[in-house]
């Protein structure tokens, strides 16, 4: 079984199963509009779940459950949720400054432009603080 594919795998899945603000990508989540720590964009990511899924069908069936699950709870207890999301991005953090520091800045880079240019960031399916 090929590790980066698990990896992958669980990543897409806590990707699904956790709903995440816009805002939170300023926050530090990993891959959160923008591009991972293995620097493939989100539809490569996309792409090799589904490869794995289609090689694992049963573990992927699982998995959907448990993120299908996961929505359910953060649905009816969306605060537990946010709160988890903080954690884990503060963890993250925390083992990972310099990558941290660098989607900071990006991130306020972009509540600038969505700042200076709301009407784009909402073609674009972003929002900024204050917009």
């Amino acid at each position: 079984m090929n590790r980066s594919l698990i990896a992958a795998a669980v990543v897409a899945v806590a990707a699904l199963a956790a709903p995440v603000a816009p805002s939170m990508a300023s926050e530090g989540i990993p891959g959160a509009t923008v591009r991972s720590e293995s620097g493939k964009a989100a539809g490569d990511r996309k792409a090799r779940f589904e490869q794995w899924c289609k090689d694992n069908p049963e573990k992927c069936r699982e998995e959907k459950a448990r993120a299908q699950q996961r929505r359910e709870e953060c649905k009816a207890n969306p605060e537990k949720c946010r709160a988890e999301a903080q954690a884990r991005r503060e963890q993250w953090c925390k083992d990972n400054p310099e990558k941290c520091r660098e989607m900071k800045a990006k991130a306020q880079q972009r509540r600038e432009e969505c700042k200076a240019n709301p009407e784009k960031c909402r073609a674009e399916g972003r929002k900024g603080k204050g917009s």
